[in-house]
């Protein structure tokens, strides 16, 4: 048997491209006691594994050169030398851009049984939704009456960040790059308001229509893109308020890093306005995981919670994908499903 798998062929120089990507297969090792065989059925795709692809030191180490993109995985076990996992069983790990792999059966996760659809383990009920759950709960500690701007609102953090605050009674205002996705947010989502960032036609214009919007200013302002919303929130910060850092995709790449000339102006804001910005990485969190999925659980099947998935089909669709999510094509969590 091969295994079809998705490498780091080089290192991207900015932004990245399919040339960085390559396609092969490889034999499938024998398995040994102790180790079960796992045919990989849905692959995540998420902002963080573009960083990983840089060979500087981070959280997480970088993938290296001619092996397998990592990311989080659902697979199915198809053969067991392992006396805790049946063949037919569904489990979680971090496989990588792989079809099938081989696994001593630590680290892995058991998806149980449920009438939620298990892909849902990988999105609003796994990585990005416990990252939501906690930067919201434990990083912006928010309460009810405070109005919160939440980037990136309609994908696979913001969409439940927006959603956990309504119930916990905030106004919630979102930032989303189109007008389809803005209807969603506020529509489907229930969020307060929505802007869309492509029709603001400067920095000072998109400062104005988050005042509009928050004219009472923002107390908390969940961070996914960085970039000029960064710019545009600050002012309209409230004296006291908390910045939850998750991600600043728009930077990833290098791509307008001209904007960092808007860090002495930040620095003065955090000052003058005594504000708390706390960077947070959801892997040092993990103790809080089974409270946070026995939450989520109960609201989904309640119906809530709402969330919305982007799929795609096969393993070679991967690399484009995974640059549809970096330059926000992605309408939802986005999935591979092979």
């Amino acid at each position: 048997m091969n295994i079809d798998r998705v490498v780091l062929a080089e290192r991207p120089k900015g932004e990245p491209t399919k040339a960085n990507f390559r396609f092969e297969k490889v034999g499938a090792p024998k398995l040994h006691k102790g180790e079960l065989l796992l045919k990989v059925k849905w692959l995540s795709l998420d902002p963080y594994m573009r960083g990983r692809m840089d060979g500087s030191k981070s959280y997480a180490a970088p993938v290296s050169i001619g092996e397998p993109m990592q990311g989080e995985c659902i697979a199915e076990v198809i053969d067991s030398q392992n006396n805790e996992f049946k063949v037919g069983e569904l489990v979680s790990g971090g496989f990588g851009w792989v079809s099938h792999a081989v696994s001593n059966g630590k680290q892995l996760r058991k998806i149980p049984k449920s009438n939620i659809p298990e892909q849902a383990s990988l999105g609003v009920l796994g990585m990005p939704g416990h990252t939501a759950w906690v930067g919201l709960n434990k990083i912006a500690k928010a309460s009810p009456g405070e109005t919160i701007v939440v980037s990136a609102a309609s994908g696979a953090v913001g969409s439940l960040v927006g959603q956990l605050a309504k119930k916990k009674g905030l106004k919630v205002i979102g930032v989303a790059g189109s007008e389809k996705k803005c209807t969603y947010v506020t529509e489907e989502l229930g969020y307060d308001g929505c802007i869309n960032h492509q029709l603001a036609s400067s920095v000072e214009d998109f400062r104005q229509l988050i005042t509009r919007h928050c004219p009472n200013g923002v107390d908390i302002y969940f961070e996914n893109v960085a970039g000029i919303t960064l710019e545009a929130v600050l002012p309209n910060m409230n004296d006291f308020g908390r910045i939850a850092v998750c991600g600043m995709i728009s930077w990833y790449s290098g791509k307008g890093l001209q904007e960092a000339m808007i860090f002495p102006k930040f620095w003065r804001m955090v000052l003058v306005k005594r504000l708390r910005v706390n960077g947070f990485i959801i892997f040092d969190h993990k103790e809080s995981f089974p409270e946070f999925q026995k939450e989520v659980s109960s609201l989904i099947q309640g119906g809530e919670i709402k969330y919305k998935e982007d799929i795609r089909d096969g393993l070679e669709s991967a690399p484009e994908s995974f640059l549809d999510l970096l330059n926000g094509g992605n309408f939802g969590k986005m999935l591979v499903r092979l």
